[in-house]
């Protein structure tokens, strides 16, 4: 990778992804666009180029390409979960109509193209515990069918074009940087904040609701660690298992009252959102991936929280 193009840069991956490709490869190689202008002081317009772009127009697209010249894209732009329910023929556009304008563009300019999938391309007919790398996948959310499907687009594009697609089923991510997104996830992210600032948190999912979850910092560099294996030893490309730990809310309100002892919690669970956590898998099978370019998560669900409530925190003012 030396010129990259990142779409949906002001999300939740996308932010941090940003920042970090910037310090390894240096901020005017890295275009973050959005569909939004994510205002002056967002660090993805603050610390290099920014185009607002809608991915989902071809023509835009292919002048930011023209512009730029990347030969990497990270396609981030996507409609979550819970988002995708409240409007289907959104996340069906959006998900899948930009993908195939970003793999369109990539074909004719030989790009790369990075693009996530998730835990949600599995469904209720795949086995839970362990989830395999290759099982059934008949996912019951939109959101979930959008990622199955763009696997299979970019598995095509891969095999009839030669486009060099990659990408990885994440599992939740827990993030500092910017807000969820509207994904079935977000309580682990709304948790540390609620218990910074309240001292209890009301979870829209049931407390012994167990799903994989993940640190960003991991998500990130795992994208690109992917992007900069060896393709030939790339079986799955489209995408790996990865994960690094297993989370249910009634366990990480557990990990938060060993740092913030009167913590509490209690439930309101929303029954779409549950209904799609049900569905999902307790916890995946990432030794594909391990094998193919040697994954391994950093960080543990202590090590997570305890890093999550030093940023969180306001400092301490120990006086003059």
């Amino acid at each position: 990778m030396k010129r990259i193009l990142v779409t949906g840069a002001a999300g939740q991956i996308g932010t941090e992804l940003v920042l970090r490709l910037r310090e390894e490869l240096g901020a005017e190689a890295v275009l973050a666009t959005d569909l939004r202008f994510p205002g002056e002081d967002h660090p993805v317009f603050a610390g290099g180029p920014f185009r607002t772009l809608d991915c989902t127009r071809g023509e835009e697209l292919g002048l930011a390409v023209t512009a730029h010249r990347p030969d990497t894209v990270f396609h981030l732009a996507a409609l979550l979960s819970a988002v995708g329910e409240r409007d289907p023929l959104a996340a069906y556009r959006v998900n899948l109509g930009g993908l195939m304008e970003v793999l369109e563009v990539a074909r004719a300019g030989k790009l790369a193209v990075f693009t996530p999938s998730s835990i949600a391309a599995f469904g209720p007919d795949t086995p839970r515990d362990p989830t395999p790398q290759d099982t059934i996948q008949r996912p019951t959310s939109m959101y979930g069918v959008t990622k199955v499907a763009g696997e299979l687009l970019c598995d095509y594009y891969h095999h009839r074009f030669g486009v060099d697609t990659r990408g990885l089923r994440f599992p939740g991510l827990i993030s500092h940087s910017a807000p969820p997104g509207g994904g079935t996830t977000d309580w682990a992210v709304e948790i540390f904040h609620a218990a910074v600032a309240e001292g209890r948190y009301t979870c829209f999912l049931g407390a012994d609701t167990q799903l994989d979850m993940m640190y960003m910092d991991d998500a990130v560099r795992a994208a690109m660690e992917l992007m900069e294996a060896d393709g030939s030893a790339l079986r799955h490309r489209n995408a790996y298992n990865i994960t690094a730990f297993q989370l249910t809310p009634g366990g990480l309100a557990g990990i938060l009252r060993e740092h913030i002892p009167d913590f509490s919690i209690d439930y309101d669970v929303d029954p779409v959102r549950q209904a799609i956590a049900d569905s999902w898998p307790r916890r995946i099978d990432d030794s594909a991936a391990r094998e193919a370019w040697g994954w391994s998560p950093r960080f543990t669900a202590r090590s997570m929280t305890e890093t999550m409530l030093h940023a969180l925190r306001p400092p301490v003012n120990h006086g003059p």
